[in-house]
């Protein structure tokens, strides 16, 4: 394997934009010499303005310097070490994100005590430092100060400062939400510190960032509906911002609040009737706001929606009286940061009477090591796999090199049809339809030729599936009221087991079937 690294790489790095690859190299070369620290002496005063919360966050501190991320919990005992690395970089970044500063139960004098616990230790923050845990961060504490009407200027100087070094590193080296998040969070500081030069900064991404990012059918562009929740969150918080404080130089208020509309429909055209969105590409429960809170939190602000239409984002929603299917019949996005994303061309997830039955994997870890690798690979999704080949190469955690790509698109109000060339080095092309009928669903999938190795469809159940029977070409889920019935086509049914992700580093066992059949595989699923 490792002779075809060089190969990998190039078919990664071939996607990337030529101000990606800039500011790597800028970065790394200019923090070597002159160090990342920034810091620019406060002379005026912080602005004061009343922030409400609208929608309160998990209770992350449990006291006692004792903290809660990602279902991994830490007491610290008298010191808060806020580099901990030992449950992995992600945990560490919740820790300096400081979300926990707008949960319900934490008193203001712990939340000062925390703060100020963290400006003391100043001289030896590593990840607080990184650009995307200043611009969260930043955002919960102009939030925290903001609300309770406090004035401190050693608070103020330091997260001043640390606005100073997200300024001088914004993250053009990767680009995407990460990009967006730093202008939000610039949008807050410009309001905060009245800075000009914050807000024209702020103003000119949030422009540029939201028009590129913000697909015709109002999908973030990443294609991870967890993202797509964050994201919305944010522009919410920004409209909340504009309103409570008043318009500075133009009228940026209308560009967020049409996007937001926008994301809005897209979200509610993909989130299942009992409130769950889909598990694809990087997306896990517990980290974003559900999109019942989000619409409630747009209704507040007088942002309504009524049905979305599904278009560039690849993504299909079929709605019958007694079940949904979800389809991911779109390209991996976007090309230049697939950080995100998953080799899960023509997955679905399948809810019946409104309860997850046929479903994603899901992503229970963002480290580097085999899960996260698994989790992303398409033998963890609703899809067809031709021997040990990959529809998309995922690697390194966050990278995609060759990669599906999905043509001949057609579709009427109750199927869609597709094809892509993820196996095109073998000389094969994938097509699927699926079909929604009033009781069932039709899947059928066809290879453009017989290779001599196994092609496997598979199909991962939820948890609460406990028991399949299977009996030759059927399947029957006895419990649910569900037959699973496959075409003559049909090799071997095995079942197997798998880890369902139920939030980072929380996994249930699991039962999925592979169905090894010769060309092509005809599927029905009766509910």
């Amino acid at each position: 394997m490792q002779r075809f690294k060089p190969v990998i790489l190039f078919h990664t790095i071939k996607y990337l934009r030529f101000k990606q690859i800039f500011y790597r190299i800028f970065y790394l070369v200019r923090n070597r010499i002159v160090g990342k620290n920034q810091s620019k002496k406060l002379v005026k005063k912080s602005t004061r303005f009343v922030w409400q919360e609208q929608i309160a966050y998990p209770n992350a501190y449990q006291k006692n310097n004792t903290f809660t991320f990602l279902n991994r919990s830490k007491e610290f005992g008298p010191k808060i070490d806020w580099n901990y690395m030992e449950f992995g970089t992600l945990w560490a970044y919740n820790l300096n994100y400081f979300d926990f500063l707008n949960a319900k139960d934490i008193s203001v004098e712990e939340s000062l005590y925390l703060i100020g616990d963290y400006v003391k230790s100043e001289s030896y923050l590593k990840y607080g430092k990184d650009s995307y845990p200043i611009s969260l961060r930043g955002i919960n504490w102009i939030k925290f100060l903001s609300r309770n009407n406090i004035s401190n200027n050693e608070i103020d100087q330091s997260l001043y400062n640390h606005y100073q070094i997200l300024y001088h590193n914004l993250e053009y080296h990767l680009l995407g939400n990460h990009l967006l998040e730093n202008a939000f969070s610039l949008f807050f500081a410009s309001y905060y510190f009245d800075d000009g030069m914050f807000y024209e900064k702020a103003n000119k991404l949030l422009k540029e960032e939201l028009d590129e990012q913000i697909l015709k059918d109002g999908a973030h562009f990443e294609l991870s509906p967890m993202y797509h929740q964050i994201i919305l969150y944010r522009l919410l918080d920004c409209i909340n911002l504009v309103r409570i404080c008043g318009i500075k130089k133009d009228n940026i208020l209308s560009l967020l609040e049409e996007k937001a509309r926008a994301m809005l429909l897209w979200l509610e055209a993909v989130t299942f009737s009992n409130g769950n969105v889909p598990m694809v590409n990087d997306c896990a429960y517990g980290i974003s706001f559900t999109s019942n809170e989000l619409r409630k939190y747009a209704e507040s602000l007088g942002i309504t929606c009524n049905e979305g239409e599904l278009l560039d984002s690849g993504y299909r929603m079929f709605r019958k009286t007694d079940y949904e299917i979800f389809v991911d019949m779109g390209n991996i996005g976007p090309k230049y940061q697939p950080g995100h994303a998953h080799s899960d061309t023509f997955s679905f997830e399948l809810y019946v009477r409104q309860q997850p039955v046929i479903v994603d994997t899901g992503t229970s870890t963002y480290e580097k090591n085999k899960t996260r690798q698994m989790e992303r690979e398409t033998s963890s999704h609703n899809t067809v796999k031709i021997g040990n080949q990959e529809q998309s190469q995922v690697w390194g955690g966050f990278r995609v090199a060759k990669r599906a790509e999905v043509f001949d698109l057609s579709e009427n109000s109750n199927s869609v049809m597709a094809r892509h060339n993820g196996y095109k080095n073998i000389g094969v092309v994938h097509t699927r339809k699926i079909t929604a009928e009033d009781s069932e669903v039709k899947i059928e999938d066809e290879l453009s030729k017989s290779i001599n190795t196994p092609q496997v469809a598979f199909f991962h159940f939820h948890p609460t599936v406990k028991t399949l029977e299977i009996d030759q070409n059927r399947v029957k889920l006895r419990k649910e009221g569900i037959t699973i019935l496959f075409g003559n086509d049909v090799v071997e049914i095995q079942q197997q087991n798998f880890e369902y992700a139920k939030g980072f580093n929380k996994t249930e066992k699991s039962l999925k079937i592979a169905v090894s059949f010769h060309k092509s595989l005809k599927t029905s699923i009766i509910v």
